[in-house]
């Protein structure tokens, strides 16, 4: 049994490219009105074009910064001019900066990994939680990583980070027990988006190398996910799902064919 997302309100940050963009042509395709943010203005656009062309019959986008306490204020006190609650929270900013181990790793690049994927995560829920206590069934779905459960070299930063993902998703399952507000974590393993050309600071051939051989996971694969999670009954939680392309095992076990 499933709910319908046809007209439900859902928000969406780090939609402008991977999984956000995505995850507003999926819901987008279910009826839903999609509320989209990222700091990339112009690819915004795009992307609320195309999730209206798969079927949203509202789909508008504003900037946010989510390392930013005053750009997601403001970011939530424009949501509010359009809506006076939400469905769905989809928590997906975020990513991984460098891949160096902590003997030479940078302030930098920690920030940034703490910025994006743990305090923007707080900052948007927080400034969030009163549009989706008052919306029964309401979701917060936060998009963690298989990073967040083992580590790996290199990944200390971005290991913690998305530790902490987890964990604060686990925290806030229990302080909003009662509320009738369902809190869910999607942690996905090896994905072809830009997260590695990100991470490689734009070098494209050592974020090839990252999927050779191997046939990874589509951002649509993990958008697909996010609507069944979030097209649940309403006394329906799924926790925490893990999902991995079949030729990946574990992170240090990927089945690589050569070419």
């Amino acid at each position: 049994m499933s709910t319908s997302l046809k007209g439900k309100w859902v928000l969406i940050t780090g939609a402008s490219s991977g999984f956000g963009a995505a995850a507003a042509r999926a819901f987008g395709s279910q009826g839903a009105r999609v509320i989209l943010g990222a700091r990339r203005v112009n690819r915004l656009v795009t992307v609320a074009a195309e999730a209206a062309k798969a079927g949203s019959p509202e789909s508008i986008h504003h900037p946010l910064d989510v390392s930013s306490t005053s750009s997601v204020e403001a970011f939530m006190a424009w949501v509010r001019t359009h809506t006076r609650t939400l469905d769905v929270l989809i928590n997906n900013a975020g990513g991984a900066l460098g891949l160096d181990p902590v003997s030479t790793a940078t302030d930098a690049d920690w920030e940034g990994m703490m910025q994006t994927n743990v305090l923007g995560l707080l900052r948007v829920t927080r400034a969030a939680l009163p549009l989706l206590t008052d919306t029964p069934g309401s979701l917060i779905l936060n998009i963690g990583s298989i990073a967040g459960r083992v580590a790996y070299e290199g990944g200390a930063a971005y290991c913690a980070a998305k530790a902490g993902e987890l964990q604060i998703t686990r925290a806030l399952r229990l302080e909003l027990c009662g509320t009738g507000v369902r809190v869910g974590t999607l942690d996905p393993g090896l994905a072809e988006t830009e997260f590695s050309k990100v991470r490689f600071k734009g070098d494209e051939a050592r974020a090839a190398k990252v999927y050779e051989g191997v046939t990874p996971l589509a951002a649509e694969d993990v958008a697909e996910a996010m609507v069944w999670m979030a097209n649940r009954p309403a006394h329906v939680t799924i926790d925490e799902m893990v999902i991995k392309c079949t030729d990946q095992a574990a992170i240090h076990k990927v089945n690589r064919q050569p070419r």
